[in-house]
């Protein structure tokens, strides 16, 4: 019967110094034939160049990739790996989850995360958005994300030069010559969020630059839609000198703006979630001016491949179940 079970490694990215590997004892906790499953940790200091390194040695057939503070529910790959039943499906993930003891400002920033209005068809990545379906880069997040491991071997793993957004140029690419990727609302990890203000922007930032970065790589129509922050900080920026040459109309587009972000807030205030809701409405409008500058820097980043003594620096960790 296990025959026809495929083999699973569960691939976690760490830190070279790290003790606690939180996602390690989530994944010993998943429901899987031993035999059928192993743990294969890399520790270094670029993510994609840990995995690649880690891709090479692991056994699994699929690979289910996991940040070191992902805690994925115990069923996951019982449903993961029915998906792949289909030979045209090449990867699988669902959401992020932020936990329900995490701490009110991570409550926040969650709800913004998976708010429509900041992060659009992203929300899916933090939020259970819908039914089982296929989708495209948007919905999926690496930090809770299947594949076929020769699939992404053929395509040479993951852009060393880009990161973040190395699993969405990935991911385009794989659709691109036919695969299918699905999106599994059941399939949960569950991660908190950026623990102060200061982190959770410098990751805002980073999100933008990654997008713009993986546009300069690999452009698809489907980054048409993260211009719109951009174009943002662009008329806030002209907003002044408009309003003296072309006077209150130069307004109106903020003013619509205004409204949609207070519709957002009924939304999130509606559903529930009234107290984070309050906390979320300078966050969204933060994280449309924090991603546009980093969108804006990353179209003028210097490209490069890390350099070769990154490769070397990947130590491979095998974890007994």
């Amino acid at each position: 019967m296990n025959d026809k079970v495929p083999s699973v490694t569960v691939l976690i990215a760490a830190r070279p110094d790290q003790a606690e590997i939180n996602a390690v004892t989530a994944a010993r906790a998943l429901e899987y034939p031993a035999e059928k499953l192993e743990i294969l940790v890399a520790r270094g200091r670029q993510p994609s160049v840990q995995r690649n390194a880690a891709m090479k040695a692991a056994r699994g057939e699929l690979i289910y990739f996991l940040d070191d503070d992902s805690a994925p529910e115990a069923g996951n790959l019982k449903r993961v790996t029915a998906h792949f039943g289909d030979p045209s499906v090449e990867m699988v993930g669902g959401p992020n989850l932020c936990p329900g003891n995490a701490p009110g400002l991570e409550q926040s920033f969650a709800l913004v995360l998976a708010s429509w209005l900041a992060f659009g068809p992203s929300r899916a990545r933090y939020s259970q958005v819908g039914q089982v379906r296929e989708t495209s880069e948007k919905e999926l997040i690496l930090c809770n994300l299947a594949a076929r491991r020769d699939t992404i071997l053929a395509l040479g793993g993951f852009n060393e030069a880009l990161y973040p957004n190395e699993e969405n140029a990935l991911m385009d690419e794989v659709q691109r010559r036919g695969g299918k990727l699905i999106y599994d609302p059941q399939v949960i990890v569950r991660r908190r969020p950026r623990p102060s203000l200061k982190l959770f922007a410098n990751m805002l930032m980073t999100y933008g630059r990654g997008r713009a970065e993986q546009f300069r790589l690999h452009p698809t129509p489907g980054s048409a839609l993260n211009f719109v922050p951009p174009l943002f900080c662009v008329y806030l920026l002209a907003l002044l000198p408009a309003c003296l040459f072309a006077g209150s109309i130069s307004l109106a587009p903020l003013a619509v703006y205004g409204l949609a972000v207070l519709m957002q807030w009924a939304v999130l205030a509606c559903g529930g979630q009234m107290s984070g809701s309050l906390g979320a409405i300078p966050l969204i409008v933060l994280t449309h001016i924090l991603y546009g500058f980093g969108f804006w820097r990353g179209l003028f980043t210097r490209l490069k491949p890390s350099a070769e003594p990154a490769r070397t620096q990947v130590q491979l960790e095998f974890v007994p179940r």
